[in-house]
């Protein structure tokens, strides 16, 4: 039987609803053979989280998925197999980039306030461990309070940078993140190209950032269908960058995404984990 793996996966120390050993004890339910948690901009949850994949029949790879700005656009970047030791030095750099996004959440709330959609941002905040929120947490409590139908109804609308109520934080560069997690002896994995580039765009992404130390790209995506997969296959082999995969799960807060296998269409081999591991 061929050996499987989710690389991108999310708990509740950013915007999933699984604690660290719920996803572990979903991995090992589903068969996987190896899991990456991939918290959005800390580390948070890592500790808990090989502590519940020891002794057991998977492989826990610490990860986390930082946002970045390339020429004025959000990308996001996964730093792969972080050191235990430099989880401290991942949550460090985060706080500066956590006090821009605390600003930002502030101004949105009020902008939002101003328009006559009313939400409670001490409230929002209880309902995350570490007290860090971001748009997703924001948009379910616009579909928790009755503003919005769906979660992916708050992002289209009021969420939206064209909707005039959000302004993005000010991000290090693509580039700087790149440095940053080669530093730490980490492995940087460009997550959902194709979500924030076009195939143009992309295109003249890839060899900068293949010379800046980039390694490995999300080909396999639950939101991918066959055509796009095929291109990424396609651009990660030209540029020489090795593929990844994951689900991008998030428990109820994306319920359509199954862990493992997304939306039905993913079976992500082992063998690309032990690709990017070298």
């Amino acid at each position: 039987m061929q050996k499987l793996c989710d690389l991108h996966t999310h708990s509740i120390f950013s915007d999933g609803s699984y604690t660290p050993r719920e996803l572990v004890d979903g991995a090992v339910a589903s068969g996987l053979s190896a899991i990456a948690l991939c918290d959005h901009n800390t580390a948070d949850g890592l500790d808990a989280f090989l502590a519940a994949a020891e002794g057991r029949a998977i492989e826990a790879i610490p990860a986390t998925e930082l946002s970045v700005d390339y020429g004025g656009r959000e990308l996001h970047l996964i730093g792969m197999f972080i050191p235990s030791e430099h989880f401290a030095t991942v949550n460090s750099l985060m706080e500066t980039m956590q006090r821009r996004k605390e600003i930002s959440n502030l101004e949105l709330i009020a902008s939002l306030a101003a328009s006559g959609v009313v939400l409670d941002y001490d409230y929002i905040k209880r309902q995350t461990p570490n007290g860090r929120v971001n748009r997703a947490h924001i948009a379910a409590e616009l579909m928790r309070i009755g503003y919005t139908n769906s979660v992916a109804e708050g992002f289209a609308t009021l969420l939206s940078p064209a909707a005039g109520h959000y302004k993005e934080p000010k991000r290090m560069t693509v580039f700087e993140a790149i440095d940053f997690i080669r530093s730490i002896g980490a492995t940087p994995v460009l997550a959902h190209p194709f979500l924030n580039l076009s195939r143009d765009e992309l295109e003249a992404f890839l060899p900068q950032a293949r010379e800046a130390g980039l390694v490995g790209m999300e080909c396999y995506y639950s939101l991918y269908d066959e055509q796009t997969t095929a291109e990424a296959l396609r651009l990660a082999k030209k540029y020489g960058i090795k593929p990844s995969g994951g689900s991008d799960f998030h428990g109820k807060n994306k319920p359509d995404i199954s862990l493992g296998t997304g939306r039905g269409n993913l079976r992500i081999p082992y063998e690309w984990l032990e690709a990017l591991k070298e």
